[in-house]
């Protein structure tokens, strides 16, 4: 068997196969007794039925498959061994030509793109900028004031406001505003101007005391959306498509009570004696603003790094023909006009993977086990925080956590966010930053460019 490799440009190549008979035909044979030991034919023992049947029945199927072992096979060792560099994978030259069916001489062709050479050296003297973002008086405020809500209480009220609980009886009306004979009736009910979507609806919920009757449309009010008008009604999803109005009565109202500023409050904010008074409580409170504002400014990095990057690398040859062909053949619709529509970004994209592959590769970088069970406790913690579920065991975490990376499709999300957070840490530490601090209201008309 022979490999060749013909380098036709920078970026474009084909790596032939050629295989003589002498290559394959002893483990054509090997397979066909194999055969014959596992199927036997009818009138011959196992093991015993004569080569040339056996090549007559199988004989073209099995040297099918022993030779596209052997040349993908070649075809692998070649790259791996030589250190190619691959974009896509090889395809079939156009010109291979080969008839399994004889036992002859085969020659298989397959044209690759190969990925563009380039040097990319980081120094302290490749300035990128770095954006503080000041945390504020009013942003800790502001964030306390959250706070205070998140970890209140409810308490019966006098008159109500948007998110308040209204609970009362309601009836169906009839056109001439009256009680409706044979009409819906709910005994009890529930309802929050907060969560209406219709603003006109909302606002007769506003400033109501005990004992008020309000006249309201649950249909529009709800949007028509039928899952919110059966809770209301207290009806089956079939029955709630009632345009007519009603008539709520309200028996109680309840209204959120803001949480006092009590070691408890400080508890359930920071963890349990993280904070001692106030003023210890307001400090922690901006030390974890300026945590979180920290994670703004780094992808405000990752987005100067990759534009300042991409211009001390220039402009890269890509084997755009062999590309496209490539992206044409893994496209379920086969749309040509498509591929070329959608080209452009996936070159972008595609530089940009080469850029961070390169960091990688001058520094050796690897996703480590703890690499990505850190992230995913990360994942882990930021769900049941959208639940307001926080400071919980490190032990309920990481069982979360490590149920995502048992999950495929967390697990490569994972994999590859972890590539990047070590990419970009190094480039942080390795490049000089130009180091900039701003206001909240700055920081985002950054995006707005």
């Amino acid at each position: 068997m022979n490999v060749t490799f013909d380098k036709k440009d920078n970026v474009n190549a084909v790596l032939t196969v050629s295989l003589t008979p002498e290559d394959y035909q002893s483990d054509v044979k090997k397979e066909l007794m194999s055969i014959s030991q596992k199927h036997p034919m009818k009138g011959f023992r196992p093991g015993h039925v004569p080569m040339s049947l056996l090549m007559k029945q199988y004989g073209t199927e099995v040297r099918v498959q022993v030779v596209d072992k052997k040349v993908s096979k070649a075809l692998t060792d070649y790259i791996v061994n030589n250190n190619i560099d691959l974009l896509g994978e090889p395809m079939v030259s156009a010109d291979t030509k080969a008839d399994l069916k004889e036992e002859t001489n085969y020659e298989f062709k397959f044209d690759l793109g190969i990925a563009p050479e380039f040097d990319l050296k980081l120094d302290k003297r490749v300035k990128i900028p770095y954006y503080n973002i000041k945390v504020s008086d009013d942003m800790v405020e502001k964030q306390n004031e959250s706070y205070k809500k998140r970890f209140g209480t409810q308490v019966a009220g006098e008159v109500s406001v948007e998110d308040a609980l209204l609970k009362g009886s309601m009836e169906e009306l009839d056109e001439k505003g009256n009680a409706k004979e044979g009409g819906i009736k709910v005994d009890r009910t529930i309802i929050s101007p907060q969560f209406l979507k219709n603003e006109d609806e909302k606002a007769k919920f506003i400033g109501k005391k005990v004992d008020d009757e309000i006249v309201f449309n649950p249909h529009a009010a709800a949007d028509g959306n039928l899952t919110e008008l059966a809770a209301m009604l207290n009806v089956g999803k079939d029955e709630a498509d009632v345009k007519s109005d009603f008539k709520f009565h309200v028996n109680e109202i309840m209204v959120n009570q803001d949480a006092e500023m009590n070691q408890e409050f400080f508890d359930n904010v920071l963890g349990k004696d993280v904070a001692k008074n106030e003023e210890e409580y307001r400090e922690k409170l901006r030390e974890t603003i300026a945590n979180q504002l920290k994670s703004d400014s780094n992808y405000r990095f990752t987005v100067d790094a990759e534009r300042v990057l991409r211009k001390k690398v220039g402009e890269l040859e890509l084997p755009d023909e062999f590309l496209k062909r490539f992206l044409l053949a893994r496209s379920k619709e086969g749309d040509t006009s498509k591929v070329e529509e959608q080209y452009p970004q996936t070159r972008e994209q595609l530089i940009w993977q080469l850029i961070k592959e390169k960091v990688a590769r001058n520094y050796d970088l690897k996703v480590e086990v703890e690499d990505k069970m850190r992230l995913a406790r990360f994942y882990a913690a930021q769900q049941f925080a959208q639940y307001g579920m926080t400071n919980l065991p490190d032990d309920v975490i990481d069982k979360y956590a490590h149920e995502f990376l048992e999950k495929p499709e967390y697990s490569e999300q994972i994999q590859n966010r972890a590539f990047e957070d070590k990419v970009f840490a190094t480039i942080k530490e390795s490049v000089g930053l130009d180091e900039k601090e701003v206001s909240v209201e700055e920081f985002n008309k950054l995006f707005e460019k």
